[in-house]
């Protein structure tokens, strides 16, 4: 059987760069050799694009740019040629490309954006299409949408720079403390602040700020964080339910990366009954939200019982210790049986 040709984006224009490094690396490692070949197409902090012909162990290390394993490229606009064009002025030089696999966390990867230019250009697109990326990135329209599915979200003040302070000291007198102040879009905790006191709150909100041009800032929910691997467009998958186990603080940039006083339980530490009602609703969040190929749902279960929508990540953490595949590993499906199956899902969409 003939190997399909995949594009393995990775890196990015974004804060999140060196997450996809890792990411991606894990994903290449972990896609069949035996059927597919490998187009890596690294993108730098500055927005440059380039096919990339070194090791995968260089792109981990962030060595990857270099003047010999490195080539200028860009996607074909020609939805008909569905390749990358290198551009090293040795002529007209394509791949043709089967499939692409975006493996970029946050803005300029996550967003949309990315989505966009592959769709345009005719290539199986792996993961979330455009408008299910960019409402999963956009925090409060993800929320309104959630709302309208039934899903119960955080009680929540959306503010601009040009908005008065005076909107925000108000939202937090009448939802009290603390509470968290989140750049509207933005990933990987980036931006992200826990406000126990009013004093606090000024510098939370123009930090926010420092990642996105509005800040949303929503009441603190009690109890603890539990996420749900989706896999699939109409038929859906669900991993095992994970926990975050905190010992203070929340799940923030730091121990999102490294677990120094937080844990991951998978299975999450909840009755079976329980469990199925958080998949039921992460299914529906999914598809609310428009996903297909696959996504990371995160809510909140209150000590009552109660699911609270947190947020969807289109496009998550996936190393091999990554929540993601954690979940799916509970499940019984291996790290390239997943790969596999994303592959499978995105020439699915392609057919429909």
């Amino acid at each position: 059987m003939k190997k399909l040709n995949i594009a393995v984006f990775f890196g990015g224009c974004s804060s999140e760069y060196g997450v996809s490094l890792e990411s991606a690396s894990a994903v290449m490692r972990n896609l069949d050799p035996m059927r597919y070949h490998l187009v890596p197409v690294g993108i730098t902090k500055e927005g440059d694009w380039y096919y990339y012909t070194g090791s995968v162990d260089a792109i981990a290390a962030d060595t990857w740019q270099n003047n010999t394993d490195c080539t200028p490229a860009a996607l074909s606009p020609n939805r008909k040629e569905r390749c990358l064009l290198l551009l090293d002025g040795q002529g007209e030089r394509k791949i043709p490309l089967d499939l692409a696999f975006p493996v970029l966390h946050g803005k300029n990867g996550e967003d949309g954006t990315l989505q966009g230019a592959i769709e345009m250009a005719g290539i199986p697109l792996a993961g979330c299409g455009v408008l299910a990326s960019a409402l999963c990135m956009d925090k409060d329209r993800a929320h309104k949408l959630a709302e309208a599915a039934g899903i119960r979200v955080p009680k929540a003040l959306v503010v601009s720079r040009k908005d008065p302070y005076g909107l925000t000291e108000a939202f937090a007198r009448e939802s009290g403390y603390p509470l968290f102040v989140k750049p509207v879009r933005a990933g990987s905790s980036y931006g992200v602040s826990k406000v126990d006191r009013q004093e606090n709150l000024r510098n939370a909100v123009a930090l926010a700020f420092q990642y996105d041009g509005q800040v949303i800032i929503e009441e603190a929910v009690s109890g603890f964080e539990v996420g749900c691997a989706v896999l699939g467009n109409d038929a859906l998958v669900v991993g095992e339910v994970d926990e975050i186990e905190l010992s203070g603080g929340f799940f923030d940039f730091t121990e999102k990366y490294t677990l120094k006083t937080s844990a991951i339980h998978v299975p999450a530490r909840i009755s079976g009954e329980r469990a199925e009602s958080v998949k039921q609703a992460a299914k529906a969040i999914y598809r609310a939200l428009g996903c297909s190929g696959f996504a990371r749902v995160d809510l909140f279960l209150t000590p009552e019982g109660e699911i609270v929508f947190n947020e969807v990540n289109t496009i998550p953490g996936f190393t091999e210790h990554s929540r993601y595949p954690g979940m799916m590993r509970a499940a019984g499906y291996s790290f390239g049986q997943i790969l596999d199956r994303i592959v499978a899902l995105a020439l699915e969409r392609e057919t429909v």
